[in-house]
């Protein structure tokens, strides 16, 4: 199954980094931490989004290289995309980002 990225607007959620970022583990037994094509660690940002009416849910977002974040930073995740994954009859999505963004407008988070 080929997987197609679904592009997320983001200019009317809050993004909020609820635990600081740490590498994204492919084997929790061996400790293994996934790397992306080029060789970075990829990290997992866990942010709490809430929307224009008050909605509030919590998302892991996978970013390469380790975002300058830390809980309770505000963050605008660039270019950030879906990804619907199924494995052995279970279902959801996962999300990824290119980078993370301050939200005061100060530049990268």
């Amino acid at each position: 199954m080929r997987t197609i990225p679904i592009p997320v607007d983001t200019n009317r959620l809050t993004f909020t980094c609820v635990k600081s970022p740490r590498p994204r583990l492919l084997n929790k037994d061996t400790g293994e931490i996934k790397t992306d094509k080029t060789g970075q660690v990829v990290y997992e940002v866990i942010c709490s989004v809430e929307d224009t009416l008050g909605r509030i849910e919590l998302v892991k977002v996978a970013v390469s290289g380790e975002p300058p974040v830390t809980s309770g930073d505000e963050v605008i995740p660039v270019d950030l995309a879906g990804y619907v994954w199924e494995i052995s009859g279970r279902w959801g999505i996962s999300y990824r980002a290119t980078a993370f963004t301050s939200a005061r407008g100060d530049g990268v988070a």
